[in-house]
């Protein structure tokens, strides 16, 4: 196990060294990303949430020090299924690292050095091991095992440095400091400030717009890529009559605008919080497009992250009038490097995974005859527009007797929200009141005062859209479309 974190530090050490190199943890876990079934995927963000990256690191790592410690103990008795161990993972990580479409030789070489250090620390382990004789209180050398339990305990130490070094200069790009020297010009389309009736300002309520650090973040992203906006660029090709290149300034010298939208992941659990809201700042996306000159026979709009993600949304929503952005900013301030910075797509009305390209480098006019994005290759739907939905956010657990606030926030993207209505215990259904609405791109609060009585109690809420679809009580899982059903949560009174 002491050869193996060695061996994944000098390998990350030698990432960081080499202009191309490629860490082998982080291919390792965009191969796992890029070919796990969805049903894995699905079982990940379900137990895992937004937590599921580090929970897969944190894996591959364990595996590799499990394979050490396989290795290690055969490595006496069984010495070629040791070096058959070593092989197979050093050959995964050399060809996990060289399957992107840009890899060279280089992107090699840090699995190999890794699995050559790997190899060299236990050889010497074992020899001084073996040069120290057995272990116990009448070891007949305990100075040589005082100098095993030295070089192991260095190895050990050197490890996580080495790994944390080679992490840091992998990071070459330092995207902090880049959106640190970004100033966002006005928008040439001010929004309003949000009347004073949107916010209800209760207790265990969602705010109306979420804050920047607390939205939910679900991308195939193991580790946030870092780009700079001075050097980055945005090409538009494809099926257009003109092949667009935009530099970074150049998109923030055009006309911006600003627009209130929920996003909401297709993966989200009825009453769960994979849903945001946020004022986003951006070029509008059909004025780039219709400056590209789309064909007719163009019908997906295809958008690749810097680290190749790719999603497909109709031509339809980018030119049919609703505010999809290739937005620059967000709540008042650049991309966070979590959400995309420093271009990312915004499309109101569709589940993320078809449309909410972050860290924008191509769109691309395309057919869905021609090509499945990421999600879809796994089995997701497309179309994905976003179901109607509402949850309670409060109250939760145990509450006194006598009137409480049962308040959450309700969204139909595109259409808004009509209504809202909690029932008690399956009873009748009652109308909550609604916050004021600001568009039908966003959620909307709600409340209704109920007078509590004593004992247990499910408190179940629906909403009804703008068109007067009525949210429906039919239960289904998030795949492949998302989740349906009413959300219901049991408080105790007393």
């Amino acid at each position: 196990m002491i050869s193996a974190a060695f061996g994944l530090g000098m390998a990350e050490l030698a990432a960081g060294i080499l202009p191309d190199g490629s860490s082998p943890v982080v291919a390792a876990g965009e191969f796992v990303i890029r070919n796990a079934p969805g049903g894995a995927e699905r079982w990940a963000i379900r137990t895992f949430g937004t937590n599921d990256k580090p929970f897969l690191v944190v894996s591959t790592i364990v595996i590799v020090l499990a394979l050490g410690a396989a290795a290690g103990l055969l490595m006496r008795t069984r010495p070629l299924a040791a070096s058959a161990i070593v092989v197979v993972a050093v050959g995964f990580g050399v060809l996990t690292s060289m399957r992107h479409q840009d890899a060279t030789i280089l992107d090699a070489v840090p699995a190999i050095v890794g699995g050559l250090a790997a190899v060299l620390i236990l050889r010497l382990l074992l020899r001084l091991d073996a040069a120290a004789g057995p272990a116990g209180p009448l070891s007949p050398d305990a100075s040589g095992r005082r100098t095993v339990l030295v070089a192991g305990g260095a190895a050990l130490v050197a490890a996580p440095f080495a790994g944390l070094l080679g992490r840091r200069l992998q990071d070459r790009v330092d995207a902090a400091a880049s959106r640190a020297k970004v100033s966002l010009p006005a928008p040439a389309q001010p929004l309003p400030a949000l009347p004073a009736g949107t916010d209800l300002h209760l207790a265990g309520l969602s705010p109306f717009t979420t804050p920047n650090a607390d939205f939910y973040r679900i991308d195939t992203a193991l580790l946030i890529p870092q780009v700079d906006a001075q050097s980055w660029s945005m090409r538009i090709f494809g099926r257009v009559d003109h092949e667009l290149t935009f530099t970074f300034e150049e998109l923030l010298a055009r006309p911006l605008v600003e627009a209130d939208i929920t996003l909401a992941c297709v993966s989200n659990e009825v009453g769960g919080s994979l849903v945001g809201n946020a004022r986003w700042l951006g070029v509008p996306l059909r004025d780039l497009l219709t400056e590209a000159g789309v064909h007719p026979d163009a019908d997906q709009v295809v958008g690749r992250a810097v680290d190749g993600f790719t999603v497909g949304f109709p031509v339809s929503a980018a030119l049919d009038g609703r505010q999809a952005l290739v937005a620059v900013g967000m709540n008042g301030e650049p991309l966070p490097l979590r959400h995309g910075f420093p271009v990312r797509l915004v499309v109101p009305g569709l589940y993320g995974y078809v449309s909410a390209t972050k860290w924008l480098s191509e769109i691309e006019l395309s057919r869905f005859a021609d090509f499945d994005p990421y999600w879809i290759r796994l089995g997701w739907a497309q179309p994905a527009p976003i179901k109607v939905q509402s949850r309670i956010d409060t109250p939760r657990g145990r509450v006194a007797a006598g009137p409480v606030n049962v308040a959450g926030v309700a969204w139909a993207q595109e259409r808004g929200v009509r209504a809202v209505e909690v029932r008690v215990d399956g009873g009748p259904w009652h109308p909550a009141d609604l916050a004021d609405a600001v568009g039908t791109d966003t959620w909307r609060q709600w409340v209704y005062r109920w007078d509590a009585t004593a004992g247990r109690h499910v408190l179940e809420v629906r909403a009804t859209a703008g068109d007067g679809e009525v949210q429906t009580g039919q239960t289904s899982p998030p795949f492949p479309s998302g989740a349906t059903g009413w959300h219901s949560r049991q408080v105790s009174v007393g």
